[in-house]
């Protein structure tokens, strides 16, 4: 059973009402009242999605700044890597050969 709902007036594009319509029509929708509803349901997911991926970002971010480990000056990352390339091109063979 739908809550109780609120009527609201917006205003949108032609191109954009005419989708809606031609949604209904094609019997996608029963109303262009259940697509917009089906429209604001996808927005509230990407905003809680986008929400939850902020928060994965910003916990990856603390737990690189709280790292113990001892920061590498720009020498050792290149040297680091360098080293990780060699490995990796011994072990698989070199590709561009």
């Amino acid at each position: 059973m739908m809550q109780s709902a609120e009527k609201i007036s917006i205003t949108m594009t032609p191109d954009m009402l005419r989708a809606i319509r031609e949604s209904v029509e094609a019997g996608e929708y029963a109303s262009t009242s259940e697509a917009m509803r089906d429209a604001v349901r996808v927005w509230q997911r990407q905003r809680q999605e986008y929400a939850e991926r902020l928060v994965a970002i910003r916990a990856r971010i603390r737990r690189s700044i709280d790292d113990p480990r001892p920061s590498l000056d720009e020498d050792e990352v290149e040297a680091r890597l360098a080293k990780l390339h060699a490995d990796t091109v011994k072990a698989h063979g070199d590709a561009s050969a």
